[in-house]
C-alpha cells in the first residue's frame, strides 16, 4: 500500500528539496507586475516573465524585500536609473528562494542591480523611437506650420505646478504688453495616471482645435525618474496625430523625452515656452513697424512726385484754358444771335398752331363728357334694378329660414312640455304618500324606519304610520 502523507508533510518534504537546490542566493531577471508597501516599510512583489513575441505570461511568483533592505535598495536604484522604482519595470535582483509550509514559495530579494534595468529602459525607449519611425509618424507634428502670431493657447499641466504658474507670470506680465488667450487642460504631470490623463487632454483640446493656435505642454523640474512618463509610445503616438502644433517645456536639460523628440518645438523649461511665444509676437510686431515705416517713405516720395507732375499740368492747363474761352467766347456770341432769330421764328409757329390745337382738344373734351354722363346713367339704372332682384332674393330666403326656425322651435318645445309633465307623474307615484295611500304602511321605531325584522325583539315599540295618521304597537312575541 503507498505511503500516506500529509499536507503539512508534504509541504515540509518540498521545503527541504528546494533548500537543498538553492542553498544561497541567485540572480534572476523579471518584471514587476504589481508593488506593494505596507505599513511596516515592507514591500511586497508579484514578478513576472512574458514570452517575448506575444507578451503572454509563462511565468509568475511572489517576492518581498523587507523594510530594511527595501530603505536602502529603492534610493540606489532610482538614484541609479533616473527612474521610479515601480510596475512594469524589468529588474535584475539577487534572491533567496524560500518556501512556507502555509504560505507557499516566496522569493526575498537581497540586492538589485540597476545597470540592467537601465540597459533595458533604453533599448525599451529605442525600440519606441525605431516604431514611431517606421511607421512614418516621427516627423508629422513637426511639419504643421505654426502661426506667424499663435495667441490662442491651449496649456496641459497641472494647475498647482511650479511651472504652469512661471509660465502664466511670464506670459501675462511681458514688458511688450502683448496679450494672449490661454486655458488650462489639468493632467498628471508624473506618476502611473501621467500618460492617460494627458491624452484625455488631448481629445478634450481636439474638441475645440478650430480655436486654438498650439498646445503646450509643460511642468516644473524635478527627479529624471518623473520624467519617464513622457517616453510612452501611446503618448507620443498621440502628440504626433494632432493637428495642432504641440510645444513642450518639461523642465529638464539633461536629454529629450520622447516627447519633446515628436513635438513640433521643444523648449527646455515652461519659462522658456513663454519667452518663445513672446518673441515671435515681437518679430511680427517688428515686422510691422518695419513695413509701415516702408509704407510711409514710398507714399512720401510717390506725393512729392506726383505733385511736381499735377503743378506741371495744371500750368499748361490753364493756358489752354484761356485760349480755349476766347475762342469759344466769339463763336458763342454769333451763336447767340442767330439762335435767338430762330428761336423768335420757331414760336411764332408754334403758337398759331397750338390754338388750333387747343380749340380741338376742347371741342373733343365736351363730346367726350357727354357720353361718358349717359353711359354712367345707363349703368346706374341697370345697378338699381339688379339690386332690386338681389334684395328679393335674400328676403325670401330670409322668410323661408324664419319659418323653418319657427317649426323646428314649436317641435322641440312642445317635446319638452311632454317630457316634464312625464316627469312629474313619475315623482307623484314615487311620493310617500301616494304609496302610503294605496294602502302602504311605514314602520318606525325610535323616528327611523324599520327595515328587517331580525333588527327587532320582544317589548319593542313600534309605530305604524298609515296615510291618514300614526298607531303605536308593542312586540308581545316574536
Amino acid at each position: 500500500m503507498d505511503t500516506r502523507l500529509t499536507l503539512s508533510e508534504l509541504n515540509l518534504r518540498i521545503k527541504n528539496v528546494l533548500t537543498d537546490a538553492f542553498p544561497g542566493t541567485v540572480w534572476i531577471v523579471a518584471e514587476i507586475s504589481e508593488l506593494k508597501l505596507n505599513r511596516s516599510g515592507h514591500c511586497y512583489l508579484e514578478l513576472i516573465e512574458k514570452e517575448q513575441n506575444s507578451n503572454k505570461i509563462i511565468a509568475r511568483s511572489r517576492a518581498t524585500i523587507w523594510s530594511y533592505t527595501f530603505r536602502m535598495l529603492k534610493p540606489y536604484f532610482e538614484t541609479t536609473t533616473g527612474r521610479e522604482f515601480s510596475s512594469g519595470i524589468k529588474i535584475l535582483v539577487q534572491v533567496a528562494v524560500e518556501y512556507h509550509e502555509a504560505f507557499g514559495l516566496s522569493l526575498n530579494i537581497k540586492d538589485i542591480d540597476p545597470a540592467y534595468t537601465m540597459g533595458d529602459l533604453a533599448r525599451q525607449r529605442q525600440e519606441i523611437i525605431n516604431k514611431l519611425i517606421e511607421n512614418g509618424v516621427f516627423e508629422m507634428n513637426k511639419e504643421l506650420p505654426l502661426p506667424v502670431v499663435p495667441q490662442n493657447i491651449a496649456v496641459i499641466s497641472s494647475a498647482t505646478a511650479a511651472g504652469y504658474q512661471d509660465f502664466i507670470e511670464q506670459l501675462e506680465n511681458n514688458e511688450y504688453g502683448f496679450r494672449f488667450y490661454h486655458r488650462l487642460y489639468e493632467a498628471y504631470m508624473q506618476g502611473s495616471d501621467a500618460v492617460p490623463t494627458i491624452i484625455a487632454a488631448l481629445e478634450r483640446i481636439f474638441e475645440q482645435e478650430s480655436f486654438f493656435d498650439a498646445v503646450v505642454i509643460i511642468r516644473g523640474g524635478g527627479a529624471q525618474a518623473d520624467l519617464n512618463c513622457f517616453d510612452n509610445y501611446d503618448l507620443a503616438f498621440n502628440i504626433t496625430q494632432f493637428p495642432i502644433p504641440v510645444i513642450t517645456g518639461i523642465g529638464h536639460e539633461k536629454d529629450d523625452t520622447i516627447a519633446d523628440m515628436v513635438a513640433h518645438t521643444r523648449m527646455k523649461t515652461p519659462t522658456a515656452v513663454a519667452e518663445f511665444l513672446i518673441a515671435g509676437a515681437k518679430r511680427f510686431y517688428e515686422r510691422l513697424l518695419s513695413l509701415e515705416n516702408q509704407v510711409v517713405g514710398l507714399s512720401k516720395e510717390i506725393v512729392e512726385r506726383e505733385a511736381l507732375k499735377l503743378e506741371r499740368f495744371s500750368s499748361g492747363v490753364v493756358n489752354a484754358g484761356q485760349k480755349y474761352l476766347v475762342d469759344n467766347e466769339n463763336r458763342l456770341n454769333r451763336f447767340g444771335k442767330d439762335f435767338k432769330i430762330a428761336v423768335n421764328n420757331y414760336t411764332f409757329n408754334k403758337s398759331r398752331g397750338l390754338s388750333n390745337i387747343a380749340h380741338s382738344v376742347e371741342t373733343q373734351t365736351i363730346f367726350y363728357f357727354l357720353n361718358r354722363k349717359n353711359e354712367l346713367k345707363r349703368y346706374t339704372l341697370s345697378a338699381r334694378v339688379l339690386n332690386d332682384r338681389i334684395i328679393g332674393k335674400r328676403q325670401d330666403t330670409l322668410k323661408y329660414f324664419n319659418e323653418s326656425l319657427k317649426s323646428t322651435l314649436q317641435y322641440f318645445f312642445q317635446k319638452e312640455h311632454d317630457r316634464i309633465h312625464f316627469n312629474e307623474r313619475s315623482v307623484k307615484l314615487l311620493d310617500p304618500k301616494t304609496i302610503l295611500e294605496r294602502g302602504y304602511t311605514l314602520t318606525l321605531q325610535n323616528q327611523r324606519i324599520v327595515t328587517s325584522s331580525k333588527k327587532l325583539k320582544e317589548d319593542d315599540e313600534l309605530e305604524t304610520k298609515f296615510f291618514d295618521g300614526y298607531v303605536k304597537s308593542k312586540i308581545v312575541k316574536k
